[in-house]
């Protein structure tokens, strides 16, 4: 069933795990994902990266992401994810989602508080509700980090957009890692008191630490984005399939079994979240 952003977080925040989010990328990640919910029980949210809403395969794949989510059996949030500007936001909006991320994170605090309030106040004439970022989220390939999330930033951020949910920088960052991160588990407890218990959100899910991942779920974290390992599970399952002698030749056959693949990726962090059997 379609839900909306504050319905599902809701539902963790009184359930005290994590929701995990997973970002698809074509039909193949989104059944992956669906199914491994659906098998689990699990609510989850399904995430579009904003080149595909700002290119035009988003016109095609928002419609997917909103069928599926009717027809799941757990409760889903179609989410935008990192939506840098009003273009992306306004534009996912119109394609259906019930969630949107609104990243100004790369601006001053000033700036960052005024644009995600514009998309807070719009988001809630359709009763979306929106993440922002604080603390530069980058890439595991950068030289070095942007200054972690503060949380005297972040109670003044929070109180003065109106934010369902905070993502945050405590040591994460998106991509594979070249090593573990360490995350500051202190850090997000601080944060998540300063913001009066608001729902803190963890990217660069993929290569976290499984025990880094439970602790972060119990300081605070209430959703887990998961994105470059989605790719590798769906893309090394087809690397296998083109590199059978007597691959299949018809697309749908094909694709079976890396759909099996995210599925079973996905379903590890189901479970590292604690939301396994807790769809409603």
């Amino acid at each position: 069933m379609l839900v909306n952003f504050k319905q599902i977080l809701t539902m963790a925040e009184e359930g005290g795990y994590c929701i995990p989010a997973f970002n698809v990328y074509n039909i193949e990640t989104l059944m992956g994902a669906v199914k491994a919910a659906e098998e689990l029980k699990a609510p989850c949210i399904l995430q579009v990266y904003p080149r595909l809403m700002k290119e035009e395969v988003g016109y095609y794949l928002a419609p997917a992401v909103v069928a599926a989510a009717h027809k799941a059996s757990v409760p889903v949030c179609f989410h935008l994810d990192h939506g840098p500007s009003e273009l992306e936001t306004t534009r996912s909006l119109r394609w259906g989602a019930t969630g949107i991320m609104l990243d100004g994170s790369a601006l001053d605090l000033e700036d960052n508080i005024a644009l995600t309030k514009r998309v807070v106040d719009t988001c809630a004439y359709v009763d979306v509700q929106v993440e922002g970022e604080l603390g530069h989220i980058g890439s595991v390939n950068d030289d070095s980090m942007d200054e972690f999330t503060m949380p005297e930033d972040a109670k003044i951020f929070v109180e003065r957009t109106g934010v369902q949910a905070l993502a945050v920088l405590v040591g994460n960052a998106h991509g594979r890692y070249k090593k573990p991160p360490k995350i500051d588990i202190q850090r997000i407890a601080d944060i998540r008191k300063a913001t009066n218990g608001t729902a803190l959100v963890l990217h660069g899910g993929s290569g976290i630490p499984d025990e880094a991942i439970k602790e972060a779920v119990k300081a605070g974290i209430r959703k887990l984005n998961v994105a470059t390992d989605i790719c590798y599970a769906f893309l090394d399952s087809v690397q296998e399939e083109v590199n059978k002698p007597d691959r299949m030749i018809a697309v749908d056959n094909f694709m079976k079994a890396p759909i099996e693949a995210v599925k079973e990726f996905c379903k590890t962090k189901v479970l590292l979240c604690g939301a396994e059997g807790k769809a409603k």
